[in-house]
């Protein structure tokens, strides 16, 4: 697998390079390798990235490169490098902290993951919401709202990370109530 020049990179090449450097969703994966094996199929790409049914490069079409793409997403997983349920974990990891409910599940809907795996992960963030709302809302401001305009900008700011309606005024309400 050469790492040279980036029209020689095969599409395994390509499909590790972006593994190697974080958690990728199948879909995810596929999408990206989709343009390369596009262009492997009009540039004939070697190490077989570009090539046809018939292993010359240049003829392949969409359907023989789709199928590339779904047998090399397949032994990625087979392997153990390719996980939607750690695409998703990353996803939660990184983001929870900085945002709510509604900002991950967008997050995750972006990765392509399926909607029962949304769901699962949301699942495991609910609980901790108004906790990470806090902190943030803590971290950004820390000191009650002076006034009525504030108080509204302190809980845009909370809406525009994500936060639900309900954890938002019990953010803003705790802090006054301290």
């Amino acid at each position: 697998m050469a790492f040279g020049a980036p029209s020689s990179i095969s599409l395994k090449g390509r499909a590790l390079r972006w593994l190697a450097q974080r958690e990728h969703s199948r879909a995810e994966l596929a999408r990206k390798l989709a343009r390369y094996a596009a262009q492997g199929a009009d540039q004939g790409i070697e190490n077989g990235a570009g090539a046809g049914a018939d292993g010359n490069p240049g003829t392949g079409d969409d359907g023989a490169a789709a199928d590339r793409i779904a047998a090399l997403l397949d032994e990625l997983a087979a392997l153990g490098l390719l996980s939607d349920e750690r695409a998703a974990a990353s996803v939660l990891a990184a983001q929870a902290p900085r945002g709510g409910e509604r900002r991950l599940k967008q997050a995750l809907q972006q990765r392509g993951l399926d909607a029962d795996l949304v769901e699962r992960t949301l699942a495991q963030a609910r609980p901790g919401e108004f906790e990470r709302a806090r902190a943030l809302w803590q971290r950004r401001f820390g000191a009650l709202p002076a006034d009525a305009a504030e108080r509204a900008r302190q809980m845009r700011f909370l809406a525009g990370r994500g936060f639900a309606g309900d954890i938002i005024r019990r953010v803003v309400r705790g802090a006054e109530e301290e």
